[in-house]
C-alpha cells in the first residue's frame, strides 16, 4: 500500500508538507501525494541508526546474509504493483523495469553470498614473537569493521537498482551499516513500496528498528540535513555533478568530515581503431546508435564521445550512424527537469561554431521526449574547448575526428575522469591499442573491447567508478562485490585477550572465515 508515509525506523509518519509525482510520459499528476520529510525526521532517523549500529554490526555473517535475502524476497512479493508504479513514475517500459527488479534482487543475493564467504573481513593475524631479537613482536590481529550509519540517495535513472534497495543500500547493509535513505522525489511511490519491503525484512529478521529508515522529500534541505548529521559516517550518491559536489562540500565541512561516494558524470569515450573501422564500420554504427539511444540515453555509461582517425571509413561510419539515428524513435525522459537539461545541452552543441550537426532522431508526440542527437568536430576544436567534453545526459554524442593515433591519445589524456572507455578493434589494431591502454587506464574505471558500455554486470570483478568527476573517489566502485569496501575500515587489535576479539580473528574462528596468518593464507572461504 502506498500512502505517502515517512518510515523512521518502525514508526510510520505523515507530514503536513506534501509533494506529488508526475508521469513523465503524459504530464499527469499521480496520486497519492507524499509526505516531505524535514530536518526533525532526519535527525530521528539518524539517531535510530546510531542506536542500531552496535547490535547490527555485530550480527553473524549468516544472519546478515539471511536478512539481505529476506529483502529480496519481500521485493519480489510486491508483485506487479511495483512494476506498474515504477512505469508510471519513470516512463520506462515494463521489460526494462522487470529486468531492473531482477538486478536489484540479484545484487542483494550477491552481497548475501559475499557476506557468507567472509573475504571482505580481510582477517589477518601476525602472532606474537616473544623471543624475537632485538625486540619481541606483540600479537597483532586486523579485521575490517563497519564504518557506521550510511546515508543513501536514490537515483533518478534507476528507480529500483540504484535507489531504495539498490547497490549502495545492499553493500552498506552487507558491511554491517544501518542505512538512512533519502528517496528520489521523481518516484516516491516506487520508493515507498520498496522501503516497506525492507522494513518487513527488518521486522522478520528481528533486527533493531534503526537498521533502515526511508525519508521521502523534494527539498535539498532534507539531503543536507542527513549528510550533516553527526551520526552518519558515509554517503552513497548517484546523480548530477552539482548535486554530488554539494554533498561533498557538506560532508567535508562537518566537524568530523566523512567520505561521500558520489557517481556523477561521464561521457564514456569509444575509440574506433582503423582496422576495425575499415572492416565493420557500418555494423558498428548501427550498434553504436542502439547503445546511444537505449533508455533515451539515460545511463551513466552512455557512449557520448567517439574518437577515430579521419578517413573514408570514418565518413562511412558517420553516414551510417546518422541514418540509423534519423530513423530512431524518441523516448520519454525520466523527469521534465532532465528533459530540459538535455535540450539545453543539445542546443549548446548545435550552436557551437566548431561543431557540425550530423543527425537528429525522429520527433515524437507528447511531453519530455528525447530526440537523439549526433554531432561532429575535429580534435583541435575539441581540445580547445573543454565544454565539448561535458556530459549531456541523454541520447547525445559527438564524433571527434583525429589526425592520427597520437592525437587520439592527446584527446583521451585531456578528458576528465570517466566510468568507461571502449576499444572497437580487430587483430590488426592491437599494437595501436597497446600503446593507448596506459593512457586510457589513467582516465577510466573500466575498459571494454568490442562491446558497448551501456550495461553493467553485477559481479565480483566489476568496477563501476573512475577518476573525478566520474566519481568523487576513484578508488571505489558502486557496483559489484567490491562496493562493500566503501563502508568498512580496518582495525588492528594488539595483545587483546581472545575473549575480547571480534569472532573473525579470535583463535577459534567461530565464523569459519579464511584468514592470513604470518602472511600465508589459511583455510578457504565458505
Amino acid at each position: 500500500m502506498i500512502d505517502g508515509s515517512i518510515l523512521v525506523g518502525a514508526e510510520i509518519r505523515q507530514a503536513t508538507a506534501r509533494f506529488t509525482s508526475v508521469n513523465p510520459a503524459t504530464g499527469e499528476t499521480l496520486t497519492p501525494d507524499f509526505s516531505s520529510a524535514d530536518a526533525s525526521a532526519a535527525a530521528d532517523a539518524c539517531a535510530l541508526a546510531a542506536a542500531a549500529f552496535p547490535a547490527y554490526s555485530a550480527t553473524t555473517p549468516e544472519d546478515r546474509a539471511a536478512f539481505l535475502e529476506a529483502i529480496a524476497e519481500q521485493i519480489l512479493a510486491i508483485g506487479d504493483e511495483l512494476i506498474e508504479r515504477a512505469m508510471a513514475e519513470s516512463g520506462l517500459p515494463r521489460a526494462r523495469l522487470e529486468g531492473e527488479r531482477g538486478r536489484t534482487v540479484g545484487q542483494l543475493r550477491l552481497f548475501a553470498s559475499v557476506v557468507r564467504q567472509g573475504d571482505w573481513l580481510d582477517a589477518t593475524i601476525d602472532p606474537a614473537l616473544p623471543d624475537r631479537a632485538p625486540l619481541p613482536r606483540p600479537d597483532l590481529r586486523r579485521v575490517n569493521l563497519a564504518i557506521g550509519p550510511v546515508a543513501v540517495f536514490g537515483a533518478s535513472n534507476f528507480p529500483l537498482a540504484f535507489s531504495v534497495a539498490g547497490g549502495d543500500t545492499a553493500s552498506a547493509l552487507a558491511a554491517g551499516c544501518p542505512v538512512v535513505v533519502k528517496g528520489h522525489p521523481a518516484h516516491p511511490g516506487t520508493g515507498e513500496l520498496v522501503a516497506r519491503a525492507i522494513r518487513a525484512a527488518v521486522d522478520a529478521s528481528g533486527l533493531p528498528a534503526g537498521v533502515f529508515s526511508y525519508l521521502p522529500g523534494e527539498t535539498n534541505a532534507l539531503g543536507e540535513a542527513i549528510v550533516a548529521d553527526p551520526a552518519i559516517k558515509a554517503v552513497g550518491f548517484t546523480g548530477s555533478r552539482g548535486g554530488g559536489l554539494a554533498l561533498v562540500r557538506i560532508a567535508a565541512g562537518r566537524e568530523e568530515p566523512i567520505p561521500v561516494y558520489a557517481e556523477m558524470s561521464s561521457i564514456n569515450p569509444v575509440i574506433l581503431f582503423p582496422a576495425a573501422l575499415e572492416a565493420r564500420g557500418e555494423a558498428m554504427a548501427t550498434a553504436f546508435v542502439q547503445s546511444l539511444t537505449m533508455g533515451a540515453g539515460q545511463f551513466c555509461t552512455n557512449p557520448g564521445l567517439v574518437l577515430a582517425i579521419g578517413s573514408p571509413a570514418l565518413d562511412a561510419f558517420v553516414t551510417a550512424a546518422g541514418a540509423a539515428l534519423t530513423d530512431s524513435q524518441p523516448a520519454t525522459m525520466l523527469t521534465p527537469g532532465i528533459h530540459s537539461s538535455f535540450e539545453q545541452g543539445v542546443d549548446a552543441l548545435a550552436g557551437h561554431n566548431a561543431v557540425t550537426t550530423v543527425a537528429r532522431g525522429r520527433v515524437g508526440e507528447g511531453v519530455n521526449q528525447a530526440v537523439g542527437a549526433l554531432f561532429q568536430a575535429d580534435a583541435e576544436a575539441f581540445l580547445a574547448d573543454r565544454a565539448l567534453g561535458h556530459e549531456v545526459f541523454g541520447s547525445s554524442a559527438i564524433v571527434v575526428r583525429c589526425r592520427d593515433m597520437a592525437e587520439i591519445g592527446r584527446v583521451v589524456a585531456s578528458l576528465e575522469g570517466q566510468l568507461t572507455a571502449t576499444f572497437q578493434m580487430d587483430e590488426g589494431d592491437q599494437d595501436d591499442a597497446r600503446a593507448l591502454v596506459p593512457i586510457v587506464a589513467a582516465r577510466v574505471g573500466r575498459i571494454l573491447a568490442n562491446g558497448w558500455p551501456t550495461g553493467v554486470e553485477v559481479s565480483h570483478a566489476m568496477v563501476h567508478g573512475g577518476p573525478f568527476p566520474a566519481t568523487s573517489d576513484g578508488r571505489s566502485t558502486s557496483v559489484g562485490a567490491a562496493a562493500i569496501y566503501r563502508f568498512l575500515r580496518p582495525v588492528c587489535f594488539q595483545n587483546l585477550p581472545d575473549s575480547l576479539l571480534p569472532p573473525a580473528i579470535a583463535e577459534a574462528n567461530p565464523w569459519g572465515v579464511a584468514r592470513r596468518v604470518e602472511g600465508q593464507r589459511e583455510g578457504s572461504p565458505r
